[in-house]
């Protein structure tokens, strides 16, 4: 069933829903489009990558910021376009997960 958990759910969720208004997409929105419980996604992702499935998801999520960033956006309009409250929570996700800020990857990638 993991097989067919691809973040095609997540890409789905920022082509139909406006993100500035629901936020990120949630391990329980990601089961819902699956039709299944969010602890048995989470089980599920766990088991087949060893990680969580909200990690799955924000994996996700700084891949589309990458690529938004190489595309020229600037930090605020890819923070709310992925459905940020604030920039500062998509420097310290990227932060955290890259171990470098979103401005240093711009810098590293001009």
């Amino acid at each position: 069933m993991l097989l067919n958990f691809r973040p095609d759910y997540t890409l789905a969720y920022y082509t139909q829903e406006n993100p500035f208004q629901s936020g990120l997409p949630t391990v329980a929105y990601c089961a819902d489009q699956l039709c299944m419980s969010a602890g048995y996604l989470g089980d599920l992702v766990r088991r087949h990558t060893g990680d969580t499935a909200i990690n799955y998801i924000h994996r996700f999520i700084l891949q589309k910021a990458k690529s938004l960033l190489s595309a020229g956006k600037t930090i605020t309009e890819v923070a709310y376009d992925l459905g940020f409250a604030y920039p500062q929570h998509l420097s310290r996700l990227f932060k955290k997960k890259e171990g470098l800020s979103p401005s240093e990857y711009v810098n590293g990638i001009r």
